[in-house]
């Protein structure tokens, strides 16, 4: 998107560099991640830069008012609050999608608001991977308020750490191994020591939990959260004696009940320039008279299923649980990004961390996306070139 750097990158352009950052993202772990990587990171202009920071703030002055607890109480599902919620979240991310204004300007508009943490230890390994293999300026970061990747591990260490034991704390999944996003949680383990865990490995005994370990029973004390409950709702296969909504001597960092309170729930209480209007359904009198510049999104899905994209009356009026579902305003990627091919569409993910005892959270990291295809995800971009998972770099 800086006009300069892009044709200049596009240029020198070459496949075996590409081909030598896929090798060299293997060669950290030994694991080759199953998405797509991007053949470019993404350049972003002050102007954009800044938009985005003000629409983050914009977006966390609703989430850290005082009654925000109260306002999002009904996003906690019924048979699904875990005990001992933390006062806030301790991840926050943002999804916007780069857009056009009317006078052809660039402006993010907000996708997604998230109150759960995902790639903010990978995304500092493929920054790292791009600058290594593309020769970028040192000028050029992914990171903000003047952190380095070391100062930044440093920073997730004692957010998910904190006074523990590292092998007292874990990282917890569905079998994390199957998982699209395992390497992050390998890229976790060499970073800061933890282990990814099943949570059908968990032994209870009492309130105390345990996971297995060369032989040993070690006792968790703290869970970095990365369970989705609705994947878990669907495994009945999975034997498993731990079950969140139950009192466990544990500590979460990550609370899983941020994931609901941070969400989709979320959007229809902003008002912002950057994020467009979207209301509850259930609380619509009628439906706008413009059904086809709206979206229909299921409160409680994850990676986008259950959306639909061109609704009308029909879908609607089948709804079924309306208090489930939000009407939003559609959101029109621009294709911003030049490629050799046709340009690529944006997303831009902001990775944010609240730590204890502070008024807000910041911003420490960024994710992008570039799709050719009508929505951004891998079914949408099948047997295209320079689309998939990257990030974008700031001008310090």
């Amino acid at each position: 998107m800086i006009t300069s750097l892009r044709q200049q990158f596009n240029s020198n352009f070459e496949d075996k560099n590409y081909q030598s950052l896929l090798n060299w993202v293997e060669s950290q772990y030994n694991y080759r991640p199953p998405f797509r990587i991007a053949e470019t990171p993404v350049f972003i202009p002050h102007k954009l830069k800044n938009q985005l920071i003000e629409a983050c703030e914009e977006i966390t002055d609703v989430i850290v008012r005082s009654d925000f607890k109260e306002r999002s109480q009904g996003a906690v599902l019924a048979g699904q609050e875990v005990p001992n919620e933390t006062e806030h979240t301790t991840f926050l991310q943002m999804d916007f999608g780069i857009c056009k204004n009317a006078n052809g300007e660039l402006k993010p508009q907000l996708i997604e608001v998230q109150g759960f943490p995902s790639l903010y230890f990978f995304q500092d390994l493929i920054a790292r991977g791009y600058k290594k293999h593309y020769n970028i300026d040192d000028k050029f970061t992914h990171l903000f308020g003047g952190l380095n990747s070391s100062s930044y591990i440093e920073l997730l260490r004692n957010a998910i750490i904190g006074d523990h034991n590292p092998e007292n704390v874990i990282l917890l999944e569905i079998e994390p191994e199957k998982q699209v996003t395992a390497i992050d949680f390998i890229a976790a383990k060499h970073s800061i020591g933890i282990e990814p865990v099943c949570v059908s490995d968990l032994i209870v005994r009492g309130k105390d939990v345990f996971y297995e370990k060369e032989g040993k029973e070690i006792r968790v004390e703290r869970i970095f959260n990365r369970v989705i409950f609705d994947e878990l709702i669907k495994r009945d296969d999975l034997q498993r004696e731990f079950y969140f909504t139950h009192e466990h001597n544990v500590s979460y960092v990550g609370h899983p009940n941020w994931f609901f309170r941070i969400s989709k729930h979320t959007l229809p209480l902003i008002d912002s320039q950057y994020v467009p209007k979207s209301y509850f359904l259930n609380e619509l009198d009628e439906w706008p008279t413009d059904l086809h510049n709206y979206v229909l999104k299921p409160l409680y899905s994850f990676a986008g299923t259950g959306v639909i994209i061109n609704i009308n009356r029909h879908d609607l009026e089948g709804i079924k649980d309306p208090e489930n579902y939000i009407l939003q305003r559609k959101v029109e990627y621009a294709p911003v990004v030049t490629t050799p091919s046709e340009p690529s569409k944006c997303e831009i993910r902001m990775l944010m961390l609240w730590e204890k005892g502070a008024p807000r959270p910041v911003i420490v990291n960024n994710l992008a996306r570039l799709s050719k295809g009508l929505m951004v995800g891998v079914r949408y971009n099948k047997n295209k070139d320079w689309v998939g998972g990257s990030v974008g770099f700031f001008e310090d």
